[in-house]
């Protein structure tokens, strides 16, 4: 690949080659508005300068602002296409459409084990084990992961739990279980079960069920009765989910169905996931910067960047889609099978798309409606505040510890109407006094501030903390040393009896707290904003505690090891009796030397 700099915007455009490659346009600020892919460089970037080109509004705008231009060249346009979203997601630029990363999405594992497991799993794969889906969210895999335990018995535990049972567990008793853990059900039988529940999840329903009403007359014929009426409701659930599940014209294929909706200024485009002739369920999805922009450029957009992670099927559905073909090429090169992109679709299809579009419609409309309340909301703290129109960007401190151990403090963003949780941070608190939580409020509000004063990152425009007058006035003094003059301080306090909406509201300079009640729109930002606050320092807290228990202090001391730690534990019989050891005593010990021993002693107390 080749980087060119440009000196100017004539020179570049004459210099472009005709070749593949990511084009970059910049404005005079040499701030990225724009990136963009192409299969000829040349002919795509001087489209935009022609006098007789057909430009929407919007890009009108953006070339009006653009002083130079960057390219690079790719060897195809496949690498082309995934080049241009990983600079869209580093750059954001702002004429861009942009949808969020989703994590992974989920998928149901059998495992590769001797009595396979059925689980949920998300993130990397790992060949020794089987992986159905994807699914569009958790909810559907542990929908099909009930079901398979109803019909087929396997095992969910975990290994360390499989391997320590002495007598079946509850899920034996209530029929979701073989209990191959304690020995009642043969290898043999129990990989029949597991080769009819991967047979159905391959979509081969029709083999498993004859297979089960083959074993229903067998076990009748020899007069096992309890053992044909369960192949009888196997056979029954299957069909039941057949029925439900089945989507007809597509039976035996994956298939995504893509559309677009819009309501007021939200935009939500709706991904149902078909795998295998059978219907997984759908996902929404809410770009960013797409206000001014047609239908089939957003739906353009999200092909391209979805894909670029997930798996892409070889049948898409979707009403609007520009340069068809160009899409088809680019996605069959990325995936390594032929990708078939059906924008007028007909019969069953058509029906699979119009549902699709009125998931979108939904959606885009509850997103809307949610937008409006929370704009009303943050319009009424603006006012019970006296807070200028132009804050929008909040930040929530919290402190959570149990008796002063394993502190730790969550900073958690709200912006834009919604939590941001890719803002949020947690931070370990190593303040030397347990259960300080004065002290950890200036910790945590010097180790964030400090970063944000030196540019790293974004000011807020209210803070709220977690506490009354007193963690206040912790936060005022740090701000004052920081010199941070130009954010709002609010410390919110729990009412009497702790009851949610009597939260008293200090802020500097007030003698007396806002009391806005409990029905108050303004106070409901609030009590949100603390809440989650409040749920992501217990999270961290949790964490750190279970970490800290479930390791010994002497693994991070360095110089002990393995067999240091197993020669200091047996001569003082445990944890607590090294504890009470003074450094004489641990100097005595063979392989201790006076300064390893001081350290040990440190670390422990």
């Amino acid at each position: 690949m080749a980087e060119t700099e440009p000196t100017s915007l004539q020179s570049t455009l004459t210099g472009l080659p005709h070749l593949p490659g990511v084009y970059r346009m910049l404005n005079a600020a040499s701030d990225v508005l724009y990136v963009g892919k192409a299969l000829d460089l040349k002919k795509r970037v001087s489209s935009y300068f022609q006098k007789t080109a057909n430009l929407s509004p919007r890009i009108q705008l953006m070339v009006g602002q653009v002083s130079d231009v960057e390219f690079t060249v790719t060897r195809s346009e496949g690498e082309a296409l995934l080049l241009e979203n990983n600079l869209i997601k580093g750059l954001s630029p702002r004429y861009n459409i942009l949808f969020r990363d989703d994590k992974s999405y989920p998928y149901l594992a059998i495992t590769g084990h001797k009595f396979p497991r059925l689980g949920f799993h998300r993130g990397a794969l790992d060949k020794r084990h089987q992986y159905y889906g994807p699914f569009p969210g958790a909810g559907a895999v542990r929908e099909s992961i009930q079901l398979l335990q109803k019909v087929f018995r396997l095992r969910t535990c975990e290994d360390s739990v499989f391997a320590n049972r002495s007598r079946p567990c509850l899920l034996y008793q209530i029929r979701r279980c073989t209990a191959p853990c304690v020995g009642h059900i043969a290898e043999a039988d129990y990989a029949r079960d597991v080769r009819s529940a991967t047979l159905f999840l391959s979509s081969k329903e029709d083999q498993v069920i004859e297979e089960l009403i083959a074993r229903m007359h067998a076990a009748s014929e020899a007069r096992h009765y309890e053992d044909a009426a369960l192949h009888r409701d196997q056979v029954s659930a299957l069909r039941a989910v057949r029925e439900k599940q089945y989507v007809e014209d597509v039976t035996g294929r994956d298939a995504d169905v893509i559309a677009c909706a819009r309501e007021g200024n939200v935009t939500c485009v709706n991904l149902v996931m078909i795998r295998g002739g059978r219907h997984l369920g759908d996902h929404n999805h809410y770009p960013r910067h797409a206000d001014a922009v047609e239908d089939a450029q957003v739906i353009e957009a999200f092909i391209s960047q979805h894909y670029q992670h997930h798996g892409v099927p070889p049948l898409i559905l979707a009403r609007q889609a520009p340069d068809v073909d160009d899409l088809e090429r680019v996605l069959a090169e990325h995936a390594g099978h032929k990708v078939q992109i059906v924008t007028r679709p007909t019969g069953p299809r058509r029906v699979w798309l119009e549902m699709a579009e009125k998931n979108a419609a939904i959606g885009a409309r509850h997103t809307a409606g949610l937008q409006a309340n929370q704009e009303a909301r943050l319009a009424a703290l603006q006012q019970a505040l006296n807070l200028p129109e132009s804050v929008q960007r909040f930040e929530c401190f919290d402190i959570s510890h149990t008796m002063g151990e394993a502190t730790v403090a969550s900073c958690v963003v709200y912006d834009q109407s919604a939590m941001q949780k890719s803002d949020y941070r947690r931070f370990n608190i190593t303040t030397p006094v347990a259960g300080d939580d004065y002290g950890a409020m200036r910790e945590v509000l010097e180790r964030r501030y400090r970063r944000l004063v030196a540019g790293e990152g974004k000011m807020p425009d209210v803070v709220l903390i977690d506490g009354g007058k007193g963690q206040l006035g912790i936060a005022q003094a740090v701000m004052d040393e920081l010199g941070v003059s130009d954010v709002t301080l609010v410390g919110v306090a729990k009412g009497e009896d702790r009851k949610a909406g009597l939260e008293a509201l200090w802020m500097p300079g007030r003698e007396t707290p806002y009391l806005l009640g409990p029905e108050h729109p303004g106070l409901h930002l609030v009590q949100q904003i603390r809440d989650e606050a409040h749920r992501f320092a217990i999270t961290g807290h949790r964490a750190r505690r279970g970490k800290s228990r479930s390791q010994s202090p002497l693994e991070n001391i360095v110089g002990v090891g393995a067999k240091r730690r197993q020669r200091l534990l047996a001569h003082f019989g445990g944890l607590r009796g090294l504890q009470a050891a003074s450094v004489d005593d641990l100097a005595k010990i063979e392989g201790v030397s006076r300064a390893l021993a001081e350290k040990i002693y440190s670390e422990l107390h």
